[in-house]
């Protein structure tokens, strides 16, 4: 007997520990949830009182811009009937660089605005069971032209076992597009101004699956050879409007991370300054009873 209540207690002693540290793991999910869902309101806000204003401009500036765009035909047109050695050709000349100028402006703004109400607009997801090798490959085929223009070499490692999620495909691939299109960016720009990168210009995308034990969830990295970032400003990347290329609205790895949080997941950044980064998307790997929807 006595015996059995020294087993009673040292299973009791074992179980306080055990118990502790699953409530605080429970409180953590909490919170990070109430900070998710606070996230969520504060985002609605911010579309629901910009989103109409953003519209209100858009409108007006697309007509500026075909304005514009008339205004450098008839220049075009008036250009071709003087001669090119009247005095009024060199004028002529200045004024359509300075349309050109005011063209090129008028696209930049357009482009602002588009990336602001993609990053403020509601998300709303269409969730289907999706194999993440088949969504890489599919990316990977369409944006390896583009990657090929900036002399970058794209390829895929596809995970064994096939990684299910349930997502919105559509939103997702438009996630790891911007991951994409930044790292490119990133490696052509380091290696044009002749800063230190990896050298190679390669770039990875890969995914994984993580076991039951590790988390139960399947990844998908975005690895590129470019600078790096600098770690006073790996925290600051994922904020809207950082931006530290030549044109940045800064949106584009926020609105990757809005589409991953929607999902329930998360957006990671490794870097290394002078060898490159690696950007994860971790998301919830799919349950063998998932529905095969879930719209909402």
């Amino acid at each position: 007997m006595t015996w059995f209540w020294i087993g009673l207690g040292v299973g009791v002693l074992l179980t306080i520990p055990l118990a502790a540290v699953a409530a605080n793991r429970a409180a953590q999910r909490v919170r990070r949830l109430s900070e998710r869902a606070r996230s969520a309101e504060r985002l609605a806000g911010l579309g629901a009182l910009t989103g109409g204003l953003a519209h209100e401009i858009k409108n007006p500036l697309s007509t500026v811009g075909l304005n514009i765009q008339l205004i450098e035909e008839d220049l075009e047109e008036l250009a071709q009937a003087i001669p090119a050695d009247a005095p009024a050709h060199d004028q002529l000349g200045r004024v359509q660089r300075r349309f050109e100028s005011l063209s090129r402006e008028t696209q930049r703004l357009r482009t602002i605005l588009e990336d602001f109400l993609r990053f403020a607009g509601r998300v709303k997801l269409d969730r289907t069971p999706t194999d993440l090798n088949a969504l890489v490959g599919e990316l990977a085929d369409f944006f390896a032209p583009q990657a090929q223009a900036g002399n970058v070499n794209l390829r895929t490692q596809l995970s064994p076992q096939p990684p299910l999620a349930r997502i919105d495909a559509g939103l997702m691939k438009q996630a790891v597009l911007n991951l994409l299109i930044n790292a490119t960016q990133a490696m052509t720009e380091a290696r044009d101004a002749g800063k230190p990168h990896g050298g190679c210009d390669e770039l990875i995308v890969r995914t994984e699956r993580i076991g039951v034990l590790r988390g139960d969830e399947v990844r998908i990295h975005v690895t590129d050879t470019g600078p790096g970032i600098a770690a006073d400003e790996i925290d600051r990347v994922l904020q809207p409007y950082f931006s530290t290329k030549r044109g940045g609205t800064g949106l584009g790895l926020p609105t990757a991370r809005r589409i991953v949080e929607e999902h329930g997941g998360t957006l990671a950044v490794h870097s290394e300054t002078g060898r490159g980064t690696d950007f994860t998307i971790s998301i919830p790997l799919s349950k063998p009873d998932d529905g095969p929807s879930d719209a909402g």
